[in-house]
């Protein structure tokens, strides 16, 4: 592990010596400052989701950048909501600058020292890159590229980032999903799990899969899509954009605290395929009424073809992974985002499953197959509930047993973004990131970009 760290840093000192920055001011934050949040052209609700909460280290006053519109109006509308919500309400104090120089004008006036990015990723990485030439912390939402030049610049930014003394980091709540949490944490255990299964491309030792819709509510109002979300050349195909979590959560649990680099990696099987919407699927999911020119391209008759939907096999480390993402227009009633994930070892299959059997929340199971249940109970006991009180076990008429968890646990996707704020507060105070986070953050886009390239072929 300590070799390929140094071969990392090998790798960006090099990177550093072909790239020249003006002089900067470091935007360090010193002990007892605060930080101070600036948002730039906030395209995906994902950036409104930062401030569903207040944090006592971050400034009440929130700096907006980004041009005039209906995405700039869903954004302060959605901070506006959590203002005036009943029940712990926020006390964001908004100004939005919106002239067409927005970009120039937060790098000229850095009313801020974090720069909070969610929008039209093509575009993203160059945001990215700006901010850290500048001198600016970044916190930005994934996916941060979704091709082979965005991974270049993205290269580039970590160089620059390290020279400038700032901070970036990526948003992957789902590490925060009680359910994964948990099967990482029995995956760890010997006793119980054994040792990760090398598998098959028929039967690979970890497969992620996860199903999105494009209309759904989010803190209780139905979400606006933007146009171009469906243009896969600004939102990334399904190859690119969700499965950026499961490629993390892959690394973050199979080799956890691991430092991952690209000769880990071997991607072998990758395919990508359109879901088609109506005019009026799609009228509803954005409150537009006629399909905008800059889609034209993906019509096929009378629909329009999304391809938003992605599957690709790879190993990591020798260890054969899958993953997969399905985009419907809409869940069933009372049913929302799914997610499913098996990790299978040499004493124990871990899977969560999160089905009608379930009520649509993740559930997590344990399949043993050489392992005792006695060690799993211990494990339970002496490991999970010290961390989480109120974990428990059931045996199922199945031979499966479920891990049952206290509803408290359960907070959900939207809450999951306080969690990882939180996180990137910490890294702010320490100012330092985990040694394995930037080198696994390159593999995990160097995977996605390397299943896109695949898939094109």
């Amino acid at each position: 592990m300590a070799v390929k760290y140094v071969r990392f840093l090998i790798f960006m000192a090099f990177l550093g010596s072909s790239c020249s920055t003006k002089e900067v001011t470091k935007m360090t934050i010193s002990p007892g400052e605060k930080v101070k949040f600036m948002t730039l052209d906030p395209g995906h609700f994902h950036a409104g989701l930062v401030h569903k909460s207040m944090y006592p280290e971050v400034d009440a006053t929130l700096h907006v950048f980004a041009p005039a519109g209906a995405e700039l109006n869903d954004h302060l509308a959605r901070i506006q909501g959590y203002n005036n919500r009943k029940e712990s309400p926020t006390a964001w104090i908004i100004k939005p600058y919106t002239g067409a120089d927005y970009l120039e004008q937060l790098l000229t006036q850095k009313p801020g020292n974090v720069l909070v990015v969610a929008g039209k990723n093509d575009q993203k990485i160059d945001y990215i890159l700006e901010a850290v030439r500048q001198g600016i912390h970044v916190y930005a939402d994934k996916p941060l590229v979704i091709d082979a030049i965005g991974y270049q610049k993205l290269q580039k930014a970590y160089q620059l980032a390290e020279q400038n003394q700032v901070l970036l980091l990526d948003m992957m709540t789902e590490r925060f999903e009680i359910t994964t949490l948990l099967q990482r944490e029995l995956s760890r255990i010997p006793a119980v799990f054994g040792d990760l299964e090398n598998g098959t491309p028929a039967d690979p030792a970890i497969t992620k899969e996860s199903v999105h819709h494009f209309f759904k509510s989010v803190s209780g109002v139905p979400l606006v899509r933007p146009d171009w979300f469906f243009d896969v050349e600004k939102e990334g195909t399904g190859i690119v954009d969700v499965t950026t979590h499961l490629v993390d959560l892959i690394q973050w649990e199979a080799f956890p605290n691991e430092v991952l680099d690209t000769t880990d990696i071997q991607v072998y099987d990758s395919k990508i395929w359109s879901t088609a919407l109506t005019l009026s699927q799609f009228t509803q999911a954005t409150q537009k009424s006629a399909f905008p020119e800059f889609l034209t391209k993906y019509l096929n008759e009378d629909k329009l073809e999304v391809f938003s939907n992605g599957e690709f096999q790879y190993t990591l480390k020798g260890k054969h992974a899958k993953v997969r993402v399905v985009w419907d227009f809409q869940a069933p009633e009372g049913t929302g985002d799914t997610h499913y994930s098996m990790m299978r070892g040499t004493k124990a299959n871990l899977i969560i499953r999160q089905g009608k059997e379930e009520g649509y929340r993740p559930v997590l199971y344990v399949k043993l197959l050489q392992g005792d249940s006695r060690e799993l109970a211990q494990a339970v006991r002496n490991t999970l509930q010290a961390s989480y009180p109120g974990i428990d076990l059931e045996a199922l008429p199945s031979g499966e047993y479920k891990i049952l968890v206290p509803d408290r646990y359960h907070n959900g996707h939207e809450a999951h973004f306080a969690q990882v704020t939180a996180k990137y507060l910490d890294y702010l105070r320490s100012g330092n990131l985990p040694a394995w986070e930037i080198p696994n953050t390159l593999t995990k886009y160097f995977t996605t970009t390397k299943a896109l390239e695949l898939a094109r072929k």
